[in-house]
């Protein structure tokens, strides 16, 4: 039970995929929008060439020497920061993370963690602890060593676009934090943060935050550890990596990559500085990792840098997604529904709400509208602590003329469930009207708590057996 899927109400069964493209096993087409796995696209035939011809010469534990490993480690240090420059080679975002805080430990030997509220860093027990997306779902209380500062969100978040320095305010979060840690005696280690935050809900954060928040980690003895796994190797457009965006005067000490690094292929990495490594190494512990880096690997990750860069995969990155952003800012002035736009690149977030002054999360409707797309054969999904921000981050060659595919189907999905909202809340009970409709409230909550429909249903089946409801489709239960 506790391995989900997605679109658990009526799961989707993929049997081939190509590009932007994935295929049922009725050879029904989607449209992918969730995929920051297949980084350059499904199945790209460089990326499996690549990987078909190591495989058939060597792969084999990365302990032996081997030229793909080194030469890939000297590609990827070529698109960071000169000081970051060395490189640890792992299977996953999460082993990345884990092994990023024991190199945050190591360097001065302090044991706290400053996290973001909402932040997700992985699923091992160590990334468990310093992820409130995860750890206030169940009963484990915060350990003493974790603190969560607010997140730097200006749409929702506690200081928002109306105030005069909100990357000032949020980063004074931190300062206190550390503040009251170093009065109870305790050392910082690390301040992990996604450099966007994915999970908490497409959070971009204000310019000037991380500089700030960076000097006062320093200050404490402390590094900043940024994570790139969802986030990097382009997605953002102008830059490779998304930290970039914060200028050239901010510098994390430690960046973790995943994900989009193998193309699907399990490949991640750490890469920090040689300070840091060899404070590391100074602890007598040997660091392996029996196929991290591996010959595989390292040949499967220098085809998806040699395609970033022979596709412009970047540059269609920032064109495509200007584009996708101009015309869902077209949508939100059309859509009561849509609170807030936000995003860079192929990566972006629609915040759903029932209130745009309010800003009231619209979780139902959230939810409510994925599995719609999926039936109009769009691949999106819902995150955010309210699990109410739609989620845009598709594979890099994903075009304009998927941008308009999608942004159109989202139209009529958002149309449909504004007008049925609008017709039971507008609608008057009366002992003489033939068909009774439930107060606002309650319609509007039968309407988005039940959800997608049987296709094969008749859309203009009698309600009740009384009256035609045009909108019948949207009132099937949805179990998410």
């Amino acid at each position: 039970p506790s391995c989900k899927v997605f679109f658990a109400a009526d799961p989707i069964k993929i049997v081939r995929a190509q590009g932007q493209y994935m295929f049922d096993e009725r050879g029904e087409q989607y449209l992918d929008c969730i995929n920051n796995v297949a980084h350059v696209g499904h199945c790209h035939p460089e990326v499996v060439t690549a990987a078909l011809k190591q495989m058939e010469l060597l792969n084999t534990n990365s302990r032996f020497l081997h030229d793909n490993i080194v030469e890939y480690a000297r590609r990827l240090s070529a698109t960071l920061p000169e000081t970051l420059s060395v490189c640890y080679f792992t299977n996953s975002g999460s082993e990345a993370n884990d092994l990023a805080l024991r190199l945050a430990r190591q360097f001065r030997g302090h044991q706290d963690v400053i996290t973001l509220d909402h932040a997700y860093h992985g699923h091992l027990s160590s990334l468990i602890e310093i992820s409130p997306y995860k750890f206030r779902k169940g009963k484990d209380v915060k350990k003493e060593f974790v603190h969560v500062a607010p997140t730097p969100d200006t749409y929702r978040g506690k200081y928002r676009e109306d105030h005069a320095d909100p990357a000032g305010a949020y980063a004074d979060e931190v300062k206190k934090i550390i503040e009251e840690a170093h009065n109870s005696g305790r050392k910082i280690a690390a301040f992990i943060a996604e450099s966007m935050q994915s999970c908490g809900g497409q959070i971009i954060p204000p310019a000037g935050y991380f500089q700030k928040v960076a000097e006062y980690v320093h200050r404490a003895g402390g590094v900043f550890i940024a994570d790139e796994v969802q986030v990097g190797f382009g997605r953002v457009g102008k830059h490779f990596w998304s930290f970039q965006m914060h200028g050239e005067d901010f510098v994390p000490d430690i960046v973790t990559m995943g994900k989009p690094m193998g193309n699907g292929h399990p490949m991640a990495c750490v890469v920090t500085t040689k300070e840091i490594a060899e404070a590391f190494s100074s602890s007598g512990m040997e660091y392996f990792n029996t196929y991290g880096g591996n010959p595989v690997s390292s040949a499967i990750g220098l085809a998806v840098l040699n395609v970033i860069e022979s596709e412009d995969l970047q540059g269609n990155a920032t064109r495509v997604g200007d584009y996708l952003t101009e015309l869902l800012n077209k949508q939100k002035a059309k859509h009561t529904l849509i609170g807030d736009i936000r995003g860079i690149g192929l990566f972006i977030g629609i915040d759903l709400v029932k209130d745009q002054q309010k800003r009231t999360p619209a979780t139902d409707e959230a939810q409510h509208v994925i599995y719609k797309m999926k039936e109009k054969q769009v691949l999106l999904s819902a995150d955010g602590p309210h699990r109410n921000v739609l989620k845009i981050k598709p594979p890099m060659c994903f075009t304009e003329e998927d941008a308009k595919f999608m942004v159109d189907q989202l139209d009529e999905i958002l149309t449909v469930v504004e007008e049925a909202i609008g017709a039971r809340s507008e609608s008057v009970t009366s002992e003489n009207t033939p068909c009774r409709t439930k107060m606002p409230n309650e319609a509007h909550s039968e309407l988005l708590s039940e959800g997608t429909s049987d296709p094969r249903e008749n859309p203009s089946r009698k309600r009740n057996g009384l009256c035609t409801d045009k909108h019948s489709l949207l009132s099937k239960r949805l179990k998410t």
